[in-house]
């Protein structure tokens, strides 16, 4: 279904494209070997090269290209065995050079693609135009005195991978999901921690809007977004903009803007500039980048298996239908945790409780899978007492309360609590005859033909039995008794 804003003169189509700004994994930074930890103390982490002291000069770091190879590979992109880097100048206060070292005509990674599945269970294929390396700027502060803004050198320099999509999307939604499928990827390949609230992953958002089956029209760029959630707001908030300014007769001018997520709308910052008025040229100090086919093939056979192959596994291995495949790739650490539980048990099953339980149980106790207080060990040991009929999976659901509350195992909790299922032919007879006896009129209802309330009398026998009655057994004796005669 196509989506389209309705304005007073009609349906409007939107164009996305993003450029997202992914702050590369690294010790150090992109041209010098500071340090790139995230929190230290301001101007802490700045060598003579991100200060740009006369005479320093850059030197490239072979990991940070590793990484934007090994990000490409994952984008299914092609990879520039020969790219270069030029000076881009503009100034600011927290680029103490005057200009920033980036790559332009000639990046290290070329097109690639991007498969994005919908709300709707639909897939979309996103073109990736280009990922180039560049170094980000400085941080400038203006909170901490009421008439001067500092500086914070501290990321000047640090390697950035910029990953530029084709104008392929056409929706807020749309933009959400190639958001959420390209941080995934980044941190399947452990390039990038994809942490925006941190600002190490950020993006650009190109936005415009046509009639249908017009060419496009003149976009705006929205700057710096830190969020999936506003990215989706700023995009709807900037079409339905430039809709009226269509409407009202104006025309929309190309340039750069801000969101403010506080009042829901986009407002101008600055014309838009064009690569002429960067003045690129290539930079004096660094010699071409040429990379060794054989190193590329290498890094290629070290990746990982990535979400989309490993969504495929599952749907094939563990007979998950889609959604639930793609809930647990969504994140590795999710993945992994699944793939323990439900090695040698019923995979649905084992999907079923990580996405349910465990999930619920995560989102109350306001922790992260690598932090669960249920061990992926310990969660398949519940499953083993289900299967062996220990426990049914009413009790179950009460021991994983107490696994989330306590932190023991499955075993010890049943065995503590008396929990052990009711299999005993004997003792199941005579609750079912107790519940019987007391619901005579009932019985005399369900054998006139009124057969639901056969669910009343086992949860009658149920609650007697204090939950612990096999259900396969005490079934099978209401059935014997009340269909018996």
């Amino acid at each position: 279904m196509t989506y389209t804003i309705e304005g007073a003169t009609g349906p409007w189509e939107v164009v996305i494209g993003l450029e997202v700004h992914a702050q590369v994994i690294s010790n150090a930074k992109l041209f010098s070997g500071a340090a790139t930890t995230f929190g230290a103390a301001p101007n802490r982490q700045v060598s003579f090269v991100d200060a740009a002291f006369p005479g320093m000069l850059p030197v490239i770091n072979r990991e940070c290209v590793a990484q934007a190879v090994r990000t490409g590979l994952g984008l299914n992109a092609g990879i520039n065995l020969v790219s270069r880097f030029d000076r881009k100048n503009y100034f600011y206060a927290d680029l103490p050079a005057g200009y920033q070292i980036s790559q332009y005509q000639h990046p290290i990674v070329g097109t690639g693609t991007i498969a994005i599945e919908l709300a709707d269970g639909s897939t979309r294929d996103i073109g990736i135009t280009r990922l180039h390396l560049e170094q980000d700027a400085g941080k400038s502060l203006h909170d901490q005195h009421p008439t001067k803004s500092y500086i914070d050198l501290n990321r000047a320099g640090v390697a950035l991978m910029e990953i530029v999509s084709e104008p392929d999307l056409r929706s807020p939604e749309e933009a959400g999901a190639y958001l959420r499928k390209l941080r995934t990827i980044l941190r399947y390949l452990g390039t990038c921690d994809g942490n925006m609230d941190e600002g190490s992953m950020r993006a650009d958002v190109n936005v415009s809007v046509r009639r249908a089956g017009e060419g496009f029209r003149t976009r705006c760029e929205v700057k710096n977004v830190n969020s999936i959630r506003f990215v989706i707001q700023a995009v709807e908030a900037e079409a339905r903009r430039q809709i009226e300014v269509w409407e009202s007769g104006g025309t929309v001018e190309q340039e750069t803007r801000l969101y403010d997520p506080a009042r829901g709308e986009t407002r101008s910052m600055r014309s838009k500039e064009e690569a002429h008025d960067y003045r690129y040229f290539p930079d004096p100090d660094l010699l071409p980048l040429v990379l060794d086919e054989a190193w590329v093939a290498a890094l290629r056979r070290d990746l990982p298996e990535l979400p989309d192959a490993k969504r495929a596994r599952f749907m094939r291995d563990f007979g998950l239908p889609a959604y639930d495949a793609g809930v647990l790739v969504a994140e590795q650490a999710t993945a992994d945790y699944y793939e323990h539980v439900a090695r040698g048990r019923d995979a649905r099953l084992a999907a079923n409780w990580v996405i349910g339980d465990l999930f619920a149980a995560l989102n109350r106790t306001g922790r992260s899978i690598a932090t669960s207080p249920v061990s992926a060990a310990a969660l398949g040991g519940l499953l083993d007492l289900m299967a062996d009929g220990t426990i049914n999976g009413r009790i179950a659901k009460d021991v994983f309360e107490a696994m989330v509350d306590t932190g023991a195992d499955a075993a010890t909790i049943v065995e503590q609590r008396g929990l052990r299922q009711v299999t005993d032919g004997g003792a199941i007879e005579a609750a079912v005859a107790g519940v019987l006896a007391n619901n005579a009129d009932k019985v005399a209802e369900y054998k006139a033909g009124k057969d639901k309330l056969f669910g009343f009398f086992v949860g009658q026998v149920m609650k007697a039995m204090a939950g612990k009655g096999n259900p396969a057994l005490v079934n099978a004796t209401l059935r014997r008794r009340l269909d018996g005669g």
